[in-house]
């Protein structure tokens, strides 16, 4: 004869019945993802799907050793027709990223052979190091693209490029050495970035984090210290939803190409999860207009996508507002890495830049 089923075989029916239905649950939402994944990669009309990502020529690359224990991997692409009196153009990229964001203005820069163009990963990211102990802090990132500038152009006109939180460094660097703004820079190039009010932005996601101070951010960066290479081994095994994240917050066009994304999937998944909550307060309380001064005597280019769902427009409208000199480019149907995904339109900006220096 059966036994009668007791209260706790009752429970413990439900619970199992439960754990059952979530985990197929889980798999079949896995398999979907998969298949949507698939999907979209498969785009017969991708123009970069035969695109060669992340191994651009360069003519010197070097490493650069910072007093905080960092060393930072530059890159520098000699000028095949020099043209005297062109400044050496410096790319800086944004958070999670790495050098390889500016992919295509490095190769049209190179095929113009007109300009020399140094760039480097910031700490943390890419083949650059991360720091042993602390935080990351932007004051400090300003400070290493004047190291990358001290070394790989000490002399002549530059024009700084930044990206994001590149350009957040370029007002750090503002902020800390604005006699070279005029004297050395001769232009700066501001992309999908800020000058403050970053609570507002996904940039630190959620924007909460910008508002919760101290405690809950040493918490964070504890439990990713600690458990940094578990998140990372979690993050891999969640790619599909990383690619699809990145789809929808990195870009602005109705279907991007499958190429970039990828692209842009990658740099991030290289970011470990403890360098990117080590970054979480410095980016929380940036809050730099005022640096932005130093750059009210010489030419400026802003360029923002209209979509920008991280950076939104109303910081690059901020930023011109307090530099009405400025020229501003605004890119329909793009989202925040407007150089990858608009990159055409972007290169004709940066070009026309150039020319008029």
């Amino acid at each position: 004869m059966p036994r009668p089923r007791t209260a706790t075989g009752k429970v413990a029916g439900l619970v199992g019945a439960a754990v059952g239905v979530a985990a197929a649950g889980l798999a079949a939402g896995v398999a979907t993802e998969r298949a949507l994944v698939r999907r979209l990669k498969a785009d017969p009309a991708d123009r970069y799907a035969h695109e060669v990502f992340g191994e651009p020529p360069y003519d010197e690359s070097f490493r650069l050793e910072m007093p905080d224990g960092t060393d930072i991997h530059v890159e520098v692409v000699e000028p095949t027709r020099p043209v005297a009196g062109n400044p050496t153009v410096v790319l800086v990229h944004g958070f999670c990223l790495d050098m390889g964001t500016f992919h295509f203005q490095r190769k049209m820069l190179a095929e113009r052979g007109e300009h020399r163009v140094v760039a480097y990963d910031q700490p943390g990211h890419g083949r650059s190091g991360r720091l042993e102990t602390g935080e990351y802090d932007l004051t400090v990132l300003g400070r290493t693209l004047r190291a990358v500038i001290d070394r790989a152009a000490p002399e002549g006109p530059l024009v700084l490029v930044g990206h994001s939180m590149g350009g957040m460094t370029i007002m750090a660097f503002a902020e800390l050495f604005p006699e070279m703004f005029g004297h050395r820079v001769v232009g700066t190039v501001l992309m999908a970035t800020s000058g403050g009010l970053l609570a507002e932005t996904k940039l630190v996601a959620p924007a909460l984090l910008g508002r919760v101070g101290a405690p809950v951010l040493y918490m964070v960066g504890n439990v990713t210290r600690y458990g940094g290479s578990v998140i990372d081994r979690a993050r891999k095994s969640t790619t599909n939803v990383a690619w699809l994240l990145t789809r929808r917050y990195g870009f602005g066009t109705r279907n991007p190409s499958p190429a970039l994304v990828s692209y842009v999937e990658m740099m991030n998944s290289r970011t470990s999860a403890d360098t990117v909550t080590r970054y979480l307060r410095t980016l929380a309380t940036h809050s730099r207009f005022p640096a932005l001064a130093a750059l009210a005597d010489t030419p400026v280019l802003v360029v923002v996508g209209d979509k920008d769902m991280i950076t939104p427009v109303t910081h690059s409208e901020e930023i011109v507002r307090r530099l009405p000199h400025a020229e501003f480019v605004k890119i329909n149907d793009s989202g925040h890495v407007v150089m990858l995904e608009h990159a055409d339109e972007v290169n004709a900006a940066l070009a026309r830049f150039l020319e008029s220096l």
